[in-house]
């Protein structure tokens, strides 16, 4: 049951140890055809309070919330976008002023 809520909540998976221990698997062919992104923080530069505003508009966290994953950085903001949303994300934040990955 805590499961399901912290799934809900946060959008974190259970499940999600075992399938990246299995993607691996794939081979080359993975990294050929990829058309999922995680959108990583590096690094939040000079100015952390836009990369924050930033960071609550993309993944609807509080203050709080948002605050720690900055802080935090390295860390995944979006994971499993598109292409393009990656690219957007990537952007907004680049424009903030952080440091930013697609992995």
């Amino acid at each position: 049951e805590l499961s399901k809520i912290l799934e809900e909540k946060w959008g974190v998976s259970a499940a999600a140890p075992v399938a990246a221990a299995a993607a691996p698997a794939a081979g080359g062919e993975a990294a050929e055809v990829k058309d999922e992104f995680d959108v990583v923080l590096v690094s939040f530069g000079e100015k952390k309070i836009n990369v924050i505003k930033e960071v609550r508009a993309i993944t609807a966290l509080g203050l709080k919330e948002a605050k720690e994953l900055v802080e935090g950085a390295p860390k995944v903001v979006k994971e499993a976008a598109s292409k393009t949303e990656a690219e957007e994300v990537k952007a907004k934040l680049e424009a903030a002023g952080a440091t930013v990955e697609l992995k």
